[in-house]
């Protein structure tokens, strides 16, 4: 069984797998579109879950989210579902298959042969979609990697079952009814107006800009409160998030920036481009950001005063950002 299916290669999984699944359905729409209309740019830092026994860090808002929005705002039906037998799962992913409907599905980064070893650890929030079998290997369309792949059938009921934090059970989705054409200008707004307002008001101080002045003031006591392996351990975690997983922290913010772009045209806005650019440039800081800890991680630098400026340097993104999105909180169509 093999259905024609578009790959094309992503920044972000979810994002790319909900713009290739769309397209594939006659709904041609960006990455960064997706990714604008779904508010999928978040920030949180959670001391009480921990990852391989660090505390979470995420750049970005719940899995499966981001397309659960986008479909909510553009009037797709979807159809999701989750599944205790393994077996099970199995079959019905073959039946879905069978009558030609491509499949997204969440799956454990850790057992996915096909990536490279560097990136394969324990995150079991990774989308893919898979678009065939063959020969017993489903056939892979995986927006991170360059071209489309396969995956053995017990390595990929593995992965679409592996356990601990964020267990995906075998979730799979697909879209069962997509609008030819959409009216794109209030899920824009929408969009945008869901990221400025949670990462600016919502009052738990671990999520949004005060998550991130939060997690600032952590860093700053990681040499006095951790030895120097856990504090290495503890901040190497949070580049983890922000470079390697999901794209993160920069990439999120570039991604966004492209999406204010493409906003601007439609909504005939072209104060949005200048706030692409501030967007970009807080994007850049958290690059330089992510550059500097990894110094320090491989003892590159002079710990104790370094964690500092990577304080300051966290510090000074929370502040950017604040205005940023207090600007985006304020549109209107």
């Amino acid at each position: 069984m093999s259905i024609t299916f578009q790959h094309n290669q992503s920044a972000h999984c979810e994002s790319g797998v909900a713009s290739n699944l769309l397209k594939h359905h006659g709904l041609s729409l960006s990455e960064p579109m997706i990714f604008g209309i779904g508010s999928g740019l978040f920030f949180g830092h959670m001391p009480f879950l921990k990852v391989n026994g660090i505390p979470a860090t995420t750049y970005r808002i719940l899995p499966g989210m981001i397309f659960a929005r986008v479909a909510k705002r553009l009037g797709i039906e979807m159809k999701r579902e989750s599944f205790r037998s393994e077996s099970k799962a199995m079959d019905h992913l073959d039946s879905v298959l069978d009558k030609g409907i491509p499949v997204g599905m969440l799956t454990s980064v850790y057992y996915l042969p096909y990536l490279p070893e560097a990136l394969r650890f324990h995150f079991n929030a990774h989308n893919i979609v898979v678009y065939g079998k063959k020969n017993g290997s489903y056939l892979v369309s995986d927006p991170i990697m360059e071209t489309v792949t396969e995956i053995d059938a017990k390595d990929l009921q593995r992965a679409r079952f592996a356990k601990g934090a964020l267990s995906p059970n075998g979730k799979m989705y697909y879209p069962i009814v997509v609008p030819k054409e959409v009216d794109l200008k209030k899920p824009i707004i929408d969009g945008i107006k869901k990221t400025a307002t949670d990462m600016t008001t919502i009052p738990v101080p671990i999520f949004g800009i005060r998550g991130e002045r939060y997690l600032a003031r952590k860093i700053a006591k990681y040499p006095v409160k951790l030895d120097k392996k856990r504090a290495a351990l503890f901040l190497g975690n949070i580049v983890r998030m922000q470079e390697e997983i999901g794209t993160g922290g920069a990439g999120f913010r570039f991604i966004f920036a492209a999406f204010l772009q493409e906003a601007s045209q439609v909504l005939n806005k072209p104060e949005f481009i200048d706030i692409s650019k501030e967007v970009t440039e807080v994007g850049d800081r958290w690059r330089d950001f992510a550059y500097d800890a990894a110094r320090i991680c491989k003892d590159r630098a002079v710990t104790g005063e370094n964690y500092n400026k990577l304080s300051e340097m966290m510090l000074e993104c929370a502040d950017k950002e604040e205005k940023i999105f207090n600007k985006l909180k304020k549109i209107s169509l």
